[in-house]
Order: structure tokens, then C-alpha cells, then sequence
């Protein structure tokens, strides 16, 4: 029986469930790959459905000592943008679902998260520090559209004149100009586009329902017209699929107005590694096997190197010369600032009393 393809439009090309929590393992989710396997042709499109998930509380904390924020939001739980390489797979796991094609099209949205937040500003004692979203999963994914959850976290945030910094792979940030223009008036807000390939070829087969590398770089000219300090991330690189960009991604961003960049190389914990690498047999069989080494030398020989500091740092030959290279395109299109320092002092819990007199 031939084996089906990828779906199309999707980053993963499997749906395994992990067995790390002793879940039983399928390579089949639903009927749509079931059916497939009985006629000798593509399976339908895999569409994307979204739960509502009642969580008790919005902020999450974290303690990790190599980066830099403390507390996040996510309002939604997995991500349809599908990147492939995407670090939060595995947390989907936690739900009895693959960190494969469930993670990118069997969703969940938090409707209560601005009331969460609410409630959870008010809190006495509560300590203002910038609230970073888009540490999981994207804020600005394709559902963003109709839940509108980011825009209503924001708004909250606005009010409460608390600072916020928001990663992303869409331009529908630019949706929410006229909160974040009027946010880092006041120095309370900071953008991060994510931006790995400037091919959209390449973008497809990586972040195959993200924004396309043209509207992300026109996204950052439009943030950066409208006064907020842009930031551009090159991750994660690939070594031998999209390093050969670094250069050329440094600039476009430059040009565009980004004041600043990042660059992490791949990582691949959990089931992102069996995922990747049959992403690569799929997808790039010429250079599968040379992608896997350069990988292996970057973190001591293994898929993955867990360690905090290690995990952002990966070392060997090839990590260096990428890093030097990211470092050096930096200072030639005057990107040095590499962080940033935005106000906590302007902060009001909501409701507050005192701004009735």
C-alpha cells in the first residue's frame, strides 16, 4: 500500500504520539489518514478545529536563567503557522495529542484570558515586569483573526499602562498599531518578527501557514514607521537549509527599520527530533545526513542539548562561524542593540480607585 503524502499545507509530515508519558503510540490521527490508507491517493485536507479552554489563571512564571523575562502569556495552546522546528511541539503531549499534525491543527483558545488578567494585575502585591507573549506559541497565528484574544490582552495591558513585548511570524500584529504605537509612546511596548528565510519557497516548506517573508519584512517597516522599537529574530538557523540567509536577512530587516536582532540555532527537544528529521528525508533527502551531523556537532553530539546557557549557546566549529557571521552582518547594517529596557514605573493595577480623584 503506498504511503500517503504530507498534507498539504501543514510543516509536519507525521502524527506519532509520544510515549513519554506512556501514552499509546498511533500513527494516525482521526479518519482522514485511516481512509487514506485504502485508496491509493492524497488524503483530504487536515482541517483545524479549536477548543476553548477554561484556564484558572493567565500569567505564567518562569524561573529559567537565560532568558529574559519572567512571566508570559499564551493564549492559545498549539500553533497553525507549523513550523516544524517549533520547540513547544511537545507540550502538546500534555493533552494526549501528537506534537506533530495535532499540534498545528487541533487548537485551543483561551477566551478568559483578558478577564484572567485582569483579576491577576489587581492582585495586591502583584510586581510589574514586562509580560512577554509569543514565548510559546504565536499571538498573531491564523485564529488570532476571528478570537481576537492578543488584541483584548492588549487592550487590558494598555490600560493598566503595563509593559508587554510580543514575538510573532505574522504581519496581523500591524492590526494592533494603534495600541502598540500609542504603548511605546509611553515605552511599554517592543516587537520581536521572526524572519528565517527570505525565500518563500523555503518559508512554505518551513512555516507553511505563516506570513510570507515579503509581509513580515513589510511588517517591521510598519512597526518601525509607527515608533516601536522592532526587533528581527534569525531563528532558528539551519545549518546547510536557510544559514546561507544570515547575511541577507540582517539587511533586509536593516533596511526596514529593525533596531536590533537575535539568532538561536535550531533546537530539537522531545519529539521535535523525530519530527525534523523525517521533515528532512521528506523534504531535503539530499542533505538530510549532513544537516543531522552539523546538528549533532553543535550540541555534544546529540539532537538536542537541554542545559540552560547550552541550549542558546550551542558550541563546535559550525556554531561559531555562524555566530560570527550573525555578529558581523549586525555591525555592518548597524543593528547593535541587542536589548532593552522598557518602563514598569507608569504601571496601575485595573479598577484603581485613586484614578477617580
Amino acid at each position: 500500500m503506498a504511503t500517503p503524502p504530507p498534507p498539504k499545507g501543514r510543516g509536519a509530515t507525521l502524527n506519532a504520539t509520544p510515549v513519554r508519558f506512556g501514552l499509546a503510540a498511533r500513527e494516525a490521527d482521526g479518519d482522514w489518514l485511516d481512509a487514506a490508507t485504502t485508496i491509493d491517493c492524497a488524503p483530504p485536507p487536515l482541517r483545524t478545529t479549536v477548543t476553548v479552554e477554561r484556564a484558572r489563571t493567565i500569567i505564567t512564571r518562569n524561573q529559567s536563567p537565560d532568558v529574559p523575562f519572567d512571566r508570559s502569556i499564551n493564549a492559545y495552546r498549539g500553533c497553525e503557522h507549523g513550523c516544524v522546528y517549533c520547540f513547544a511541539r511537545p507540550t502538546h503531549a500534555f493533552h494526549d495529542l501528537s506534537p506533530g499534525l495535532d499540534f498545528e491543527s487541533r487548537l485551543f483558545a483561551k477566551p478568559d484570558a483578558p478577564a484572567l488578567l485582569k483579576a491577576e494585575l489587581a492582585k495586591r502585591g502583584y510586581q510589574c515586569q514586562p509580560i512577554a507573549l509569543g514565548t510559546n506559541t504565536d499571538p498573531y497565528q491564523p485564529i488570532e483573526r476571528e478570537w481576537t484574544i492578543t488584541r483584548q490582552i492588549l487592550d487590558v495591558l494598555n490600560a493598566c499602562h503595563h509593559p508587554v513585548t510580543i514575538t510573532t511570524k505574522s504581519d496581523r500584529v500591524c492590526r494592533d498599531l494603534d495600541l502598540l504605537a500609542a504603548m511605546a509612546a509611553r515605552n511599554l511596548a517592543a516587537v520581536m518578527i521572526s524572519v528565517t528565510t527570505l525565500d518563500p519557497r523555503l518559508a512554505r516548506l518551513m512555516e507553511p501557514r505563516a506570513a510570507t517573508p515579503p509581509r513580515r519584512i513589510a511588517a517591521i517597516r510598519a512597526l518601525s514607521a509607527a515608533g516601536l522599537p522592532v526587533y528581527v529574530s534569525l531563528s532558528p538557523m539551519i545549518p546547510a537549509i536557510n544559514d546561507h540567509e544570515i547575511e541577507a536577512i540582517v539587511e533586509a530587516a536593516a533596511n526596514a527599520g529593525a533596531v536590533g536582532a537575535y539568532s538561536i540555532p535550531v533546537r530539537l527537544p522531545h519529539e521535535v527530533a523525530p519530527l525534523f528529521r523525517d521533515w528532512l528525508a521528506t523534504h531535503f533527502p539530499d542533505r538530510a545526513a549532513r544537516v543531522m551531523h552539523h546538528i549533532a556537532d553543535m550540541r555534544g553530539g546529540k539532537d538536542n542539548d537541554p542545559r540552560f546557557f547550552a541550549r542558546f549557546q550551542p558550541q563546535g566549529a559550525y556554531a561559531t562561524l555562524m555566530r560570527q557571521r550573525f555578529h558581523k552582518a549586525c555591525a555592518a547594517h548597524g543593528l547593535s542593540r541587542d536589548s532593552f529596557t522598557l518602563d514598569c514605573s507608569q504601571f496601575r493595577p485595573p479598577n484603581d480607585q485613586f484614578s477617580l480623584f
